[in-house]
């Protein structure tokens, strides 16, 4: 996979980078902009104290604060690195104590709902650059996250119109200098996208494996011992945060239900042609999707080998 981290930068993007939220990609986010030197002074808040602890035993701020005021009141940039169902209540919570020309940001995987808890809060005197990394893994905390995380991932913007240009461009440079590839589209059709390629998957993991956990006629231990490769991938994705994707369903309900309904559709033609014996449908639309994986492996969004079992360098994204 190519590697797009590059050599630190000599001048740091942002002379303080506050993390609002420091899990899997707000202690990632800290360990990448102190190696590529993309802030001066990295702060963090987390309403945790044991996460608060974590943070400064890992070393990953030079402050570790639960008070949101104080924690950003200095802060060029501050990146909400929450569940997406928390952000409205973290930006009214630190809305008056912004200064101006701040940028605000995000990591959410759903943007139209963001958008909407964010913008009632927002002072006029502060830019507003939406974003979310494609990127991630099953594992949460502080303790999990690694450097690498964003490289030669995306990193979708989703700045509202009239957003200032330059607050994007300066956005567009801190998550370049991450190791991300970055794409700007409306709020709108990110959360479409991202309901197919994404969410969806997630919700068909969850309910795969829980359809397995209340099989009676095969045990739970037959389950566990017998998986095979797509099964244990499928387990792999529905270890995530439930946290985090009980608020992705809930917040972007509109375009996750189109696209569950076009594949209700998609698999009811796949469950008449298994009843009806048509190998030649099953023939052409396995061929097609197989296309589709080959795709991926090219662009170099994923590697062939067979390891289902996904080391942390390979990155599930979310």
């Amino acid at each position: 996979m190519p590697d797009r981290l590059g050599h630190p930068l000599e001048k740091p993007l942002f002379d303080q980078l506050t993390l609002i939220g420091v899990g899997l990609i707000g202690s990632s986010l800290a360990r990448v902009a102190r190696r590529q030197n993309l802030a001066k002074t990295i702060i963090a808040i987390d309403s945790s104290e044991e996460a608060r602890k974590k943070i400064a035993a890992l070393q990953l701020a030079d402050h570790v604060t639960g008070d949101y005021a104080d924690g950003v009141k200095n802060a060029d940039c501050v990146i909400l690195c929450v569940p997406v169902g928390a952000c409205g209540l973290v930006a009214e919570k630190i809305s008056s104590s912004l200064k101006a020309g701040a940028i605000l940001s995000d990591v959410g995987s759903v943007k139209g709902a963001i958008v909407s808890q964010i913008e009632p809060h927002l002072p006029k005197h502060v830019h507003f650059v939406p974003a979310h990394p494609v990127a991630g893994t099953e594992q949460s905390g502080p303790e999990a996250g690694f450097a690498t995380l964003f490289n030669n991932r995306w990193c979708i913007l989703t700045p509202p119109e009239g957003t200032d240009k330059d607050a994007v461009a300066k956005l567009r440079l801190f998550w370049e200098g991450a190791g991300s590839n970055v794409e700007e589209m409306s709020s709108s059709h990110h959360d479409l996208v991202l309901a197919i390629t994404s969410h969806l998957p997630h919700l068909i993991a969850y309910n795969i494996v829980g359809t397995a956990a209340d099989l009676e006629a095969v045990t739970e231990s037959e389950v566990i011992k017998f998986s095979a490769g797509g099964f244990r991938d499928f387990t792999r994705i529905a270890a995530s945060d439930p946290t985090m994707w009980r608020d992705v369903f809930l917040n972007n309900k509109d375009a996750v239900l189109e696209m569950l309904g076009r594949f209700t559709e998609d698999l009811s033609a796949l469950q008449r042609a298994i009843r009806w014996g048509d190998g030649e449908m099953l023939f052409d639309h396995f061929t097609r999707t197989r296309a589709i994986r080959r795709s991926i492996i090219e662009i170099g969004q994923d590697s062939a080998t067979p390891d289902f079992g996904r080391q942390a360098k390979d990155d599930p994204v979310q």
